[in-house]
């Protein structure tokens, strides 16, 4: 019999997840999303991703601000769900709540586990130089993504990936996972295992400061924070332009060949020296402009013999 299930999840990223559950057969008795925020022309309330997908499949979806309340506990153990599903929901799950479904309840993460636990680790993955990532399935406890594991899936990641890229190949890969840790699950075969007590690393929330580019580190390193910040929040670095200094985001590059002082132009196709060896920057924004390509920032913005990233 196919499992009856609460989905909770917010962003892009859990939307295949929801989408492949419901297809596979699953009850989805109810989707658990963040609140509509101010977005967009006029502020409006914009629904998340997750709730838009619910809603286009007849899904009954609930927004509550607190799991931590009598009532928000009784409308959940009212759903009668045999397992929770939860994929970036962006919130914390109390006991109480863990303990309703009678099967458990899941989380589909996006670290090859217990490497990358917490809030961002995708971007920590690249920033940290990681020759691969992956996606996991863990039932959850009350601790922060210290559950047992069931099942993974593993993911290259290249010089060339950005956080959006690795987003995108995770999202569809951990939906696949998901559907067949279920089918598991319906079928009694889930085995779970203690997570590695070696290896755990944790993956802290991105803060604004540290998206400034530092030129003076190596250019694998500073490739992968570029790579690790794209496209959001952006690394960012300032460069003279006719006496002022330009604020650009650089959201995709590549090694390149050259030496100079850390932060030097090295030639017509914006090379730029780091501490060890240099980059090429291959697509950059402005503040208040849309993402271009480096040829054509060039062309609008020519930079003087001497200029430097700083």
């Amino acid at each position: 019999m196919p499992l009856r299930l609460i989905f909770m999840g917010t962003p892009d990223f859990a939307v295949p997840t929801l989408s492949a559950l419901a297809d596979h057969g699953h009850e989805i008795a109810a989707v658990y999303t963040r609140a509509p925020k101010p977005g967009g022309r006029g502020m409006k309330l914009q629904p998340t991703p997750v709730e838009q997908e619910a809603r286009r499949r007849g899904f009954p979806v609930l927004t509550p601000k607190t799991l931590r309340t009598d009532e928000a506990l009784a409308e959940f153990r009212a759903h009668d769900a045999d397992a929770a599903v939860v994929v970036a929901y962006g919130m914390i799950l109390p006991q109480a709540i863990l303990d309703a479904p009678k099967l458990g309840c899941y989380n589909l993460h996006a670290s090859l586990l217990p490497r990358w636990r917490g809030a961002a680790p995708i971007n920590r993955a690249i920033m940290a130089g990681d020759a691969e990532s992956g996606v996991m399935v863990m039932k959850m406890d009350v601790g922060l993504d210290t559950g047992d594991v069931a099942m993974a899936e593993r993911l290259p990641i290249t010089d060339a990936m950005t956080a959006a890229d690795l987003h995108d190949g995770l999202s569809p890969l951990g939906a696949d996972l998901m559907v067949r840790a279920m089918a598991a699950l319906e079928g009694g075969g889930l085995v779970l295992h203690k997570q590695a007590e070696d290896g755990v690393t944790y993956a802290a929330k991105i803060e604004k400061a540290e998206a400034r580019i530092d030129w003076t580190k190596p250019a694998h390193a500073v490739l992968r924070h570029i790579h690790g910040l794209s496209p959001f929040p952006g690394a960012w670095s300032e460069v003279d332009v006719d006496g002022e200094a330009v604020r650009v985001k650089i959201l995709r590059c590549a090694l390149a060949d050259g030496a100079g002082a850390a932060g030097a132009v090295l030639d017509d196709r914006l090379s730029i020296a780091c501490g060890e060896g240099a980059i090429r920057i291959i697509e950059l924004q402005r503040a208040g402009k849309a993402p271009m390509l480096a040829a054509d920032f060039l062309r609008g913005t020519p930079l003087k013999p001497g200029a430097a990233f700083s």
